[in-house]
């Protein structure tokens, strides 16, 4: 077993606890609240944040396997605009189910990663310096989780 990918995935695991049980406490108004940080409703947010752990840690796997990504941040702001469109009316409990799931998938996809895959480096974003797998977990991944969480405590006042 990789020590590094294995430390990793328990400090994701730990913030995805953390992240459950802010969702979980949101009431009925917190989840309709409109955030100030991204300007979307706490479910947008909660549902974005739900969706993206599984596709976050296959940016990881791209640049272990030596790939580019070919990503601009016009194409994520898009893909996000997209996301908070077709996911507005998602319901706390199939965003809880989906981050729930997303989180066991991506600390297993961490967990198969070896140390060596983590010290790979690649572009993950056009025209950004090349990030090694364990500054995505860092820097992406687990950064990912804190400011969606920051922004949705700052929203309902938790």
């Amino acid at each position: 077993m990789a020590a590094k990918a294995e430390a990793l995935a328990k400090q994701f695991e730990a913030k995805a606890q953390e992240a459950t049980a802010v969702l979980e406490r949101l009431t009925d108004a917190d989840w309709k609240k409109t955030t100030a940080s991204e300007k979307w409703t706490v479910g947008v947010v909660a549902h974005h944040l739900a969706g993206a752990h599984e596709a976050i840690v296959g940016i990881i796997k791209t640049v272990a396997s030596g790939q580019a990504t070919n990503f601009t941040m016009d194409m994520l702001h898009d893909m996000n605009a997209k996301h908070a469109k077709e996911h507005a009316n998602a319901t706390k409990a199939e965003t809880v189910a989906l981050h729930k799931k997303g989180a066991a998938t991506a600390a297993a996809m961490l967990r198969g990663l070896s140390d060596a895959d983590l010290t790979k480096s690649g572009t993950v974003l056009t025209g950004m310096p090349p990030m090694s797998g364990e500054q995505i977990v860092g820097g992406i991944l687990l950064n990912h989780i804190d400011e969606h969480l920051k922004s949705i405590k700052a929203t309902v006042g938790a």
